[in-house]
């Protein structure tokens, strides 16, 4: 698998969390760092087909979570 290397700076206070995490979980602090990328990455993912479903959705008389779970559940 090809990777490429990315740069990013940090505050001390974010340093030290991510040092915390990696030593707690056993894992390096790039892993931690590509799960977190990861996980932004789905919520971002999941919040632009939200909005641009939405329309369709609100058309239909699904207007909060709670229309949705009603009518799958």
């Amino acid at each position: 698998m090809k990777t490429s290397a990315l740069t990013i700076r940090l505050d001390p206070e974010l340093e030290e969390q991510l040092d915390r995490v990696a030593k707690r979980s056993g894992r390096s602090r790039s892993e931690v760092v590509r799960e977190a990328l990861r996980r932004q990455l789905a919520v971002a993912q999941f919040d632009d087909l939200r909005k641009r479903i939405m329309p369709f959705a609100e058309a239909r008389g699904y207007l909060t979570d709670e229309d949705v779970f009603r009518d799958v559940s």
